[in-house]
């Protein structure tokens, strides 16, 4: 194969994770995979596997130390993918006209192959200098399921945490906060002929989930952009002739400075009305690097970047969980993938990125090495 070392080597163990299935569980082997390159490079490495199936990698290289300057995290599965819709195969790990094809080929599989490849090679060339923890997680899609079982004690603080989520390669200084909620109607039941004997609630929860879709007064932050929410899912009914007494949604909420979890609550609940409930599924800080603090990382990975006005992602990262568990180090978001890719049929991700993001870690570690 043609192109740079941090190409070839990124790119190959990209490709072998996406051709693991890991479409909302199953990380495992995937698990396995980097857990086995690290461990054959020298690094202290440990699987853990709460769940069946189910795994987080903790791996570790140089002396030990109270904290580490370096922390790369990426998570191991993905979304679902359903290959009727698709012109390729999910699974592909093909790489055809300079992209590489298939499910996690952005969020976030070349990232993580991208990590793995800069520790080990800087690992290689300066083992008495590197110092670096890696940190690869299950269950990130459905709400840092992964990172939140991990025990703190199994990590070394850290200095800087890199998050090697989807941002083509731009220096990302953290993220809205995320709320996904469960609200929901209780009606009465009835027979389907005689309506006015029951309570409706499908058209109860219906009407709140028109007002919030509509709403358009969500706060705004110049960083972060505008709050956002997002009526997810929408379930009830067992039948045509049959009143329903229950009936439930999801939303997706995306918070920011000034407007948090508990706001955000008390807005929904305004807009759903009377006799609504609402239950919080997953409720997740978010993320914020002072640029001040960042420029030298910035300027290592992506030179010029800290002259421009910092970027925050919509998306959540496993940052929310593991900053506190790693000493609330400075978080940097930086990847290969194309954030306009992930999650979307056909999803691929440039070659040349691959090769760019893992040459910046590589440089990042070199500079770090011996502090």
């Amino acid at each position: 194969m043609t192109g740079s070392a941090e190409e070839r080597g990124a790119l190959a163990l990209a490709r072998r994770l996406v051709r693991i299935d890991t479409r909302g569980g199953g990380e495992r082997p995937a698990a396995d995979l980097v857990a086995d390159v690290l461990d054959d490079a020298g690094f202290d490495v440990r699987v853990d596997e709460p769940l069946p199936g189910r795994a987080n990698v903790v791996a570790r290289f140089g002396p030990e130390t109270p904290r580490t300057p370096v922390t790369f995290t990426g998570h191991l599965d993905t979304v679902p993918a359903d290959e009727s819709g698709w012109s390729f195969d999910p699974m592909s790990g093909e790489v055809r006209d300079g992209r590489l094809l298939g499910r996690g080929g952005s969020d976030m599989k070349a990232g993580v192959a991208c990590q793995v490849e800069a520790a080990v090679r800087a690992a290689r060339e300066r083992p008495g200098d590197t110092a670096v923890q890696l940190v690869f997680t299950f269950g990130e899609e459905t709400g840092c399921d992964g990172a939140a079982l991990i025990d703190a004690a199994s990590l070394v603080p850290t200095d800087l945490l890199l998050v090697a989520e989807p941002t083509s390669n731009r220096p990302v200084l953290g993220h809205k906060g995320t709320l996904w909620l469960r609200v929901t109607a209780h009606g009465i039941s009835a027979h389907g002929s005689r309506p006015e004997l029951g309570r409706n609630a499908i058209a109860a929860l219906a009407g709140a989930a028109s007002r919030i879709h509509e709403h358009r007064d969500w706060p705004a932050n110049p960083a972060y952009g505008p709050a956002t929410v997002n009526v997810g899912t929408f379930h009830a009914g067992t039948q045509p002739n049959l009143v329903p007494d229950h009936a439930e949604m999801c939303l997706d909420i995306r918070t920011i400075p000034g407007f948090g979890s508990d706001d955000a609550v008390a807005e929904i609940a305004r807009l759903c009305g009377e006799g609504i409930d609402i239950e919080r599924l997953v409720d997740l800080p978010g993320v914020a690097t002072d640029p001040a603090d960042v420029t030298e990382v910035m300027e290592l990975l992506a030179p010029g970047s800290s002259t421009r006005p910092p970027e925050y992602a919509t998306y959540f990262t496993d940052a929310s969980v593991l900053t506190a568990k790693l000493g609330d180090p400075a978080v940097i978001v930086y990847g290969p993938g194309d954030p306009e890719q992930a999650h979307v049929t056909d999803e691929t991700c440039p070659v040349p990125a691959i090769a760019t993001s893992a040459a910046a870690y590589h440089h990042l570690l070199r500079a770090r090495a011996g502090r």
